[in-house]
């Protein structure tokens, strides 16, 4: 997060607008129906294309009280490959798929439903995305619009050293991000309203800062 754009008491306030409509959202998920839940009570948690701290994202995402997932379709690409299909994810979250081109879900942000948007992890490319203003993924989209609502986001990049290892589907993998990432992810936390972590550990901080901002608490430890 920026030194001058902490997370602030406004971000869970409330205004009146209006309600996205509920044929508006993708109904093929069933538990993908609009939410009826006081302001600002959730968590919006994104999942892009990237494998890297996925199951210990997923494990935080788990703890918290109201969460949603919000998938890029590389994000559901990527699930499927590491053997954490959506029957099971639809157990413990309700989830909302990149399928109009619009960015339809994005629309209960401005329904007052989140208080928090969690990108995690957050691929390079999503990383540059964010940084340059593009939000032409449901993940980049929820970001944009929260920032522009003055909703905290907080932001799992996965290429934040010189050196990163990482877990592929079949083995460990040591990668070396191009000065390209390593500035993005920079920029990136010059960026309004947003939190950049660069581990699961860090992740897990300010997602128990955020909760104690709320005088909220994890649903277990």
């Amino acid at each position: 997060m920026s030194a001058a754009t902490p997370f602030i008491a406004s971000s869970t306030s409330s205004t009146s607008r209006s309600r996205t409509p509920s044929d508006a959202l993708p109904h093929d998920d069933d538990d993908a129906a609009p939410v009826d839940a006081p302001p600002r009570s959730r968590f919006a948690w994104c999942i892009t294309g990237s494998g890297h701290g996925l199951d210990e994202s997923i494990a935080l995402a788990a703890r918290l009280p109201g969460c949603d997932l919000f998938l890029s379709a590389a994000g559901e690409e990527v699930l499927s490959i590491y053997k954490m299909p959506l029957d099971e994810l639809k157990q413990r979250f309700r989830i909302f798929r990149d399928k109009t081109a619009s960015g339809v879900p994005v629309g209960m942000l401005y329904d007052d439903v989140y208080h928090t948007v969690v990108l995690a992890p957050a691929t390079s490319n999503t990383v540059a995305k964010c940084a340059f203003g593009f939000s032409d993924t449901l993940p980049t989209n929820m970001f944009a619009q929260a920032g522009k609502l003055g909703i905290p986001g907080i932001v799992f990049a996965c290429d934040t050293e010189p050196v990163v290892v990482t877990k592929s589907p079949h083995d460990w993998v040591t990668l070396r991000p191009r000065r390209i990432e390593l500035d993005n992810v920079d920029r990136l936390r010059s960026i309004d309203f947003c939190h950049v972590v660069c581990s699961p550990a860090e992740l897990e901080a300010a997602l128990d800062a955020r909760l104690k901002e709320l005088t909220l608490a994890w649903t277990s430890r």
